[in-house]
C-alpha cells in the first residue's frame, strides 16, 4: 500500500481554481453524466449558522475542483470534465432522481443540516440501492447531536447504528496506508492560532471517525467530525506550509473513500 498522497504542486496551478468566493449552486442536470465520476455536493438547508461554516456549499467550489483534479492525477479513475476540460463537479438536491447517478454525495457543515420527510425517504432510497455518503466539517457537540438525529430518520439507529471505523478497515487502506483521520482546521483559524487545529477548543478535542453500514458490511455513510479534510483540498494552493502538513493525508483519506465507495 501507498503511504501517502504525493502530489506536488497545486491544483490551482494545474489550471484550476481554488476560489474561497461562494457561488451560486453549479446544478447538476442529465448532460453532466456520462458514466465518469462526478463530484457531487449535496443541497440542504440549514437551520442556524455555525461559525466558521456556511452551510452547504461551505469549501464550494475549490474542494470539488481542485480534489477532483487530484483524483484523476493520482489514480485512473476517469473524471467527468466539461467543455474548458475542468471538472465537471454538480450540486443536487436530495430529492433530485439524479443523485442515482452519484457514486458518492458529499454533505459539508451538515451539523446544521435540516432535512425534510421528503429529502429523509429519497437519502434513504439512494443508500439502500448502493449509494455513498461522506459528511465533512462541522464541530463539537451540537453539530453532531444535529446531524446524528438527522441521519437517523434517514438510517434508523436501532437497524444501522454508527461506529467507529477501525485504523484497519478497507477504506484506511484502499489505496494509500492511511494510519490516522487527522484533525484539520480551516486556513484561516489555523493561522490565526498559529497552528490551533481544534476549531471548538474542548468541545472538538478530537476527530471522530465513524461510519453507518448496510446488513452485509458495506459502508455506506462515512463521517469525519471535529475536522475539515476538504480545507487541505481547496485551500491547497495558499500555503505551501498548510498543504504540507495537510493536504497529501486530506487527499489519501479522500481518494481512499472515493476508490471504497466505487468498488464495495
Amino acid at each position: 500500500m501507498r503511504t501517502g498522497a504525493r502530489a506536488s504542486g497545486s491544483a490551482a496551478a494545474a489550471g484550476t481554481a481554488a476560489s474561497g468566493a461562494r457561488r451560486p449552486p453549479k446544478w447538476g442536470a442529465a448532460a453532466n453524466f456520462d458514466g465518469s465520476f462526478n463530484y457531487c455536493r449535496a443541497y440542504y438547508t440549514s437551520n442556524r449558522p455555525e461559525a466558521g461554516g456556511s452551510g452547504w456549499d461551505t469549501d464550494f467550489p475549490g474542494a470539488d475542483n481542485n480534489f477532483s483534479v487530484r483524483l484523476a492525477e493520482l489514480t485512473h479513475v476517469r473524471i467527468k470534465l466539461q467543455p474548458d476540460d475542468q471538472p465537471d463537479y454538480v450540486v443536487l438536491r436530495i430529492t433530485d432522481p439524479l443523485i442515482a447517478k452519484c457514486s458518492v454525495l458529499h454533505f459539508e457543515d451538515a451539523g446544521t443540516a435540516i432535512l425534510s420527510d421528503e429529502e429523509v425517504l429519497a437519502l434513504r432510497a439512494y443508500l439502500l440501492k448502493g449509494g455513498f455518503v461522506t459528511v465533512d466539517d462541522y464541530w463539537g457537540t451540537a453539530a453532531w447531536n444535529q446531524w446524528a438525529e438527522e441521519i437517523g430518520r434517514v438510517l434508523p439507529p436501532s437497524e444501522y447504528p454508527i461506529f467507529d471505523i477501525p485504523v484497519d478497515h478497507a477504506i484506511m487502506h484502499t489505496l494509500y496506508d492511511v494510519k490516522e483521520v487527522e484533525q484539520v482546521s480551516n486556513i484561516r483559524f489555523w493561522i490565526q492560532t498559529n497552528g490551533g487545529v481544534s476549531e471548538r477548543g474542548s468541545d472538538s478535542p478530537h476527530v471522530n471517525f465513524r461510519g453507518i453500514a448496510d446488513q452485509n458490511g458495506r459502508l455506506m455513510v462515512v463521517m469525519t467530525h471535529n475536522t475539515d479534510i476538504p480545507d487541505t483540498w481547496e485551500r491547497e494552493g495558499e500555503s505551501k506550509e498548510y498543504f504540507d502538513k495537510f493536504s497529501p493525508n486530506g487527499y489519501a483519506i479522500g481518494v481512499n473513500t472515493v476508490l471504497y465507495a466505487l468498488t464495495h
